[in-house]
């Protein structure tokens, strides 16, 4: 079975189970376990958000032999989920399908509220940031140099398990409306920490405190050690999973 989930990710150390820390994966598998006949329920997901950070389209899968139909499956949880975590559809999917290992793409999107004032009701969802008003076209053209398949180890934060740093980008974007400007960041798969590593850089291109060509420079000599701020966790959200085939009727 494959759950399409919302998460506010404030009040969790991040997707995965952690010791002596509430995560999203303990609190849906609770609940699933509860549904599935008290049967101990393991979930896996399509990405592994960190503390803090929210999600509008995570997707996961889990086996289950429950009798509840596929179209209840998403209004059972929500009777046992906080409100901090809703599911908005499930699938049934193959036994060979893995809502990570299936995954084409990840898309996540930065939230930027680039006003003088802070806006209280803005602040769990963005970053407010104003040292200067934010160039959107400098941040979008060295955004754009960022798509393809790259070593980006100088966007990898430490104890990061991968056995190299190659991903592909797929694709980006900047945009702005009003205060509030927005990055986007399509890839095949993202390195430990890496989209908050790259906004905080393109925020320091977009404020004129470094240059594109630094930061284009930085991430091509694998400068890490100059890479050292990364953007606050509550202005990133998860916003998308591709797969090859439709697996939700309703969620694009």
């Amino acid at each position: 079975m494959a759950l399409c989930l919302q998460y506010e990710g404030s009040s969790y150390c991040g997707w995965q189970r952690q010791l002596n820390a509430l995560s999203v994966q303990e609190v849906l598998e609770e609940a699933l376990t509860t549904l599935n006949n008290y049967k101990p329920t393991i979930t896996f997901a399509a990405g592994r958000t960190d503390a803090g950070v929210h999600a509008a389209a995570q997707v996961v899968h889990f086996d289950t032999d429950s009798s509840i139909p596929v179209p209840s499956w998403a209004s059972a949880l929500n009777g046992y989920l906080p409100s901090s975590i809703r599911v908005s559809e499930a699938a049934l999917v193959p036994i060979t399908w893995h809502a990570c290992y299936s995954a084409i793409y990840r898309r996540y999107r930065y939230t930027l509220l680039n006003s003088q004032q802070p806006n209280l009701f803005l602040a769990p969802y963005t970053w407010h940031r104003y040292k200067h008003k934010l160039d959107e076209d400098r941040m979008r053209r060295s955004m754009s140099k960022l798509v393809g398949k790259h070593d980006f180890s100088a966007f990898e934060r430490a104890r990061s398990s991968r056995s190299n740093s190659y991903t592909t980008i797929q694709d980006v974007d900047v945009k702005r409306h009003g205060e509030i400007v927005t990055l986007e960041i399509q890839a095949s798969g993202f390195l430990y920490g890496m989209v908050r590593l790259i906004v905080a850089q393109l925020v320091e291109v977009g404020s004129g405190q470094l240059s594109e060509f630094e930061f284009e420079q930085r991430w091509r000599a694998k400068h890490r050690d100059e890479i050292k701020e990364a953007a606050p966790a509550q202005g990133l959200c998860l916003i998308q999973v591709g797969y090859p085939e439709k697996i939700f009727n309703h969620i694009s």
